[in-house]
């Protein structure tokens, strides 16, 4: 499946939830799910109204689709994570997020650094962050613990790194990360924990999808 590059806020509206895929304007009353929280399309007013019984797999199928769109990562992607799950030990579903979660660019989002995924993903592949001292642009690279993430010497001169440090400080960071604001630096303390993890998303749900 090609990546998706249409209007981002569809989604969340096909999803009947916001995905916060547009960083801060998901805040605002600009954002589109607020204004029009139905599903897009020709009939998508009408089917806010209709109570139709919702199957096993159509459940099955959007958690997957929301967890999928969340992260910013392919169909492909996402599948490969799963049967690299299904081969760790562990529970499949929390290491499936595991994975999820420590991708680069979702670090560099954790960390504040970027106010959406996609910046971060933007701002990764553009070669600004290094890891352990490497300039690094592969936004699916997982991270591991023990692993330091920070700003380049070359990019922190960039008026958008120099107005971060105020905008990041609001961020709440998820305690398996460190961070400091003033090398624009960060460190991966440990492995996330499912606590650490959106807790809207069923991995339960993504699990029974992969194993019809």
């Amino acid at each position: 499946m090609a990546k998706y590059t249409g209007p981002v806020c569809k989604l969340c509206r096909r999803e009947g939830e916001k995905l916060f895929l547009k960083g801060q304007r998901c805040f605002t009353p600009k954002c589109a799910f607020e204004r029009r929280g139905y599903p897009p399309g020709e009939h998508g007013r009408q089917a806010q109204y209709r109570h139709r019984r919702v199957s096993d797999y159509q459940r099955q199928l959007r958690e997957k689709q929301k967890t999928r769109r969340i992260y910013g990562v392919t169909e492909r992607q996402f599948h490969r994570y799963y049967r690299s799950a299904v081969k760790k030990r562990g529970l499949t579903g929390k290491n499936l997020l595991q994975m999820l979660e420590r991708r680069l660019d979702n670090v560099v989002y954790r960390l504040g650094y970027a106010e959406s995924r996609a910046q971060a993903r933007l701002l990764v592949s553009h070669g600004h962050f290094n890891v352990n001292g490497r300039r690094t642009d592969v936004s699916s690279m997982l991270v591991r613990s023990g692993d330091q993430i920070e700003v380049r010497e070359g990019s922190r001169n960039r008026v958008y790194f120099k107005d971060l440090p105020a905008v990041a400080e609001a961020r709440t960071l998820p305690g398996w990360l460190g961070r400091d604001l003033k090398t624009l630096s960060g460190n991966v303390l440990q492995m996330p924990e499912r606590r650490d993890i959106d807790a809207t998303l069923n991995e339960q749900l993504i699990i029974e999808f992969y194993s019809r």
